[in-house]
């Protein structure tokens, strides 16, 4: 659905699509996006990030950027016009998790480059109907329920719960998160009404990035010592309603989506000096954000099972933020010993305010065009129409210095996609299909919401992708398999500078191979395979290292490996035991533009071992089961900061299936 909004066998679609089940999440025991994307090919998601450790650093195509790919919750583009709202992800009672690589289909806007992640849960009135409670090291509790409401005449309900509170290897780091939705869906009049609401309260102790020094992170400071004020924390308050309506008409279906979430957000951190010298920059940021969003559209059935699209949607995001930031606001030993006091009782020097209003607007009309069995033709057209409007402040003390500027800025230009697929081969349940597609995407570029003075409106990003494949199943369909070749040309990636602040970054240019493999040996017993190769580089920057300005032409982007291999061993039934487990190799790669910080590579090993009896299941689990500590994702607030892949975890977990 994510590829054409209608539901459609993956395998005709000219396009790189993976599915995760959510029978498979839950056997995984998987509740983060790192674990959910453990077995697609060529993709990284590391948890944690500037956006704190209930957030993640997703990586499509060899691609590093929190915002260049597409979040979708039930239809709804999730975070809109800003950034992809993962610290409010939830995969409890979902269905399935569909994986497009490349650029987003001309429906969802000028919102992504090079994949999107659709989280689709059980409609109202089903769901997995399951509770669990989980208990893990440092001290770590989870619990989950979901199940469908008693039906009232025509009316369908369900509801989905969970909590958590997790504690990390670095003791002041924390996780405390709450969340609820609601989905309901009532017959009316010859369409149906949709509802869905959902509350998420997200509360964060984040960990310190760990500085590079020269080719290598520090050795100076401990690796899970925390430099953050005492009363440091990333808070979220989210309210989200979503009405839908469907109704059928002559030759068709129109459906309208009306979507509005606000959220509440206290952020408070602070990062050390990149010299080393203990003094650190305090941040204390209030932020409310409203995310609208608005879909019309119509689907109109053709001969053959042809389908033609035509609708109008519009992003609207509206950020409000105060930054207090106090600028080498205290100084603590390199050992971490000392808890840094808090921010209340620390003078702040600089006030910053930010009041950013976006509106993304478009019409768009896609094809899908299918003249036989064999054939497949995907096209789509979009018109976007951005406008953005920001008003920045900045005052520094003592002595008073004040900075203010008001810039506006409207892009109006389309944005296009083309693709084939052919079925080589059809024999009963075993097929060869080969395809190819072409995308041009566009992006107006992203706002982090950091701390420091960044009045100015960055030119769009641009982008231009090629793809070429197949995919197909043998073995009397039991082996599923997809490969693709992937080239993209990039301008204007947005990237973080030496100061913090976010520019330009002239031209990339990616491109690789991606594999993906299933062998289904029985209906409860599967093996995975992927492997890719990636190859991600800037084609022009001049890049300013804090003393000179230096061409990387030709290096390799940051964090970006060549190489990514995963393979899984999945043993699911129902009683008696069962066992997962999940590999994933991260290959070498660089810290730095200028390609002289190399880091080796790493594998993360996920396990777990359940045994079923009755309606009930206890499974050990356990992430990171080789304990290793890479730095997995980079700060753009902290200057040459580096964030590391969580230690292992086991946990208890104990379920209850009802179905």
């Amino acid at each position: 659905m994510t590829a054409t909004r209608t539901p459609e066998p993956a395998d005709q679609i000219p396009a790189d699509i993976s599915v995760v089940s959510g029978k498979e999440l839950v056997a995984r025991g998987v509740s983060d996006m790192a674990g959910a994307l453990g077995l697609v090919a060529g993709v990284e998601a590391p948890a944690g990030g500037d956006a704190g450790p209930s957030s993640a650093v997703p990586s499509f195509w060899g691609l590093h950027e929190f915002d260049a790919f597409l979040l979708v919750i039930d239809g709804v583009p999730s975070g809109g016009a800003f950034n992809p709202a993962i610290t409010t992800l939830d995969f409890t009672d979902v269905e399935r998790v569909e994986v497009l690589k490349g650029a987003a289909p001309v429906m969802y806007g000028a919102t992504s480059f090079v994949g999107v992640v659709h989280a689709i849960h059980y409609p109202a009135g089903d769901a997995a109907e399951e509770a669990q409670l989980a208990y893990g090291t440092y001290g770590s509790v989870r619990g989950s329920a979901s199940f469908a409401l008693p039906q009232a005449a025509n009316y369908r309900q369900s509801v989905a719960i969970d909590g958590e509170s997790l504690g990390f290897a670095d003791t002041r780091e924390i996780v405390a998160n709450e969340r609820i939705l609601y989905r309901g869906a009532l017959d009316l009049g010859t369409g149906t009404l949709r509802i869905d609401a959902d509350l998420t309260f997200v509360r964060d102790v984040p960990p310190s990035p760990v500085i590079r020094m020269g080719t290598g992170l520090t050795t100076l400071t401990p690796i899970n010592a925390n430099f953050n004020p005492a009363d440091a924390k990333i808070d979220e308050d989210k309210y989200h309603v979503a009405v839908g309506y469907t109704q059928p008409a002559a030759g068709g279906v129109w459906d309208t989506l009306l979507s509005f979430a606000y959220s509440d957000v206290t952020d408070i951190r602070a990062f050390l000096h990149p010299d080393l010298s203990g003094a650190a920059d305090t941040q204390n940021q209030r932020r409310y954000i409203d995310d609208g969003y608005f879909d019309v559209h119509r689907t109109n059935t053709i001969a053959r099972d042809s389908t033609l699209i035509v609708g109008t949607d519009l992003l609207y995001g509206l950020g409000r933020q105060m930054t207090l930031n106090g600028n080498s606001a205290y100084t603590v030993p390199l050992n971490g010993s000392v808890l840094p006091p808090p921010t209340t009782s620390l003078p702040a020097n600089e006030i910053g305010t930010i009041d950013d209003r976006r509106v993304f607007a478009g019409q768009y009309a896609q094809l899908d065009w299918k003249p036989d069995s064999r054939w497949d033709f995907l096209g789509g057209i979009r018109l976007n129409e951005a406008y953005e409007h920001k008003n920045s402040s900045d005052l520094i003390l003592p002595p008073p210095q004040f900075a203010s500027e008001s810039v506006s800025k409207t892009m109006i230009r389309p944005s296009e996609t083309i693709g084939a697929s052919f079925r080589v081969r059809a024999l009963e349940k075993d097929e060869t299909v080969i395809y190819a597609d072409f995308r041009n995407a566009f992006k107006p570029s992203a706002l982090d919401f950091g701390p420091d003075y960044t009045p100015d409106l960055l030119s769009p990003e641009t982008a231009q992708s090629y793809e070429a494949g197949l995919k197909g199943a043998a073995v009397d369909g039991r082996l599923t398999y997809q490969a693709e070749l992937f080239l993209m040309n990039f301008n204007n990636l947005v990237v973080a500078t030496s100061t913090g602040a976010l520019a330009n970054a002239a031209k990339e240019k990616l491109k690789g191979v991606e594999v993906e493999t299933r062998y289904q040996i029985a209906p409860e017993f599967a093996l995975a395979a992927n492997a890719s190769y990636h190859d991600a580089r800037f084609t022009q920057y001049l890049f300013f290292d804090g003393v000179s300005s230096v061409n990387v032409a030709g290096r390799q982007l940051p964090l970006s490996p060549y190489g990514l291999v995963s393979a899984g061993i999945l043993y699911t039934p129902r009683h008696g035991f069962g066992s997962t487990v999940v590999a994933n190799y991260v290959g070498r790669r660089f810290l730095d533009e200028e390609n002289a910080a190399p880091v080796g590579g790493y594998t993360r090993l996920d396990a777990t071992v359940t045994f079923g009896f009755e309606r009930y299941r206890i499974t050990l689990e356990g992430t990171n089961l080789t304990d290793q500590r890479p730095p997995v994702s980079a700060s753009e607030f902290g200057s040459q900061s580096f964030y590391l892949l969580p230690a292992r975890v086991l946990w208890l977990r104990v379920g209850y299936d009802w179905r």
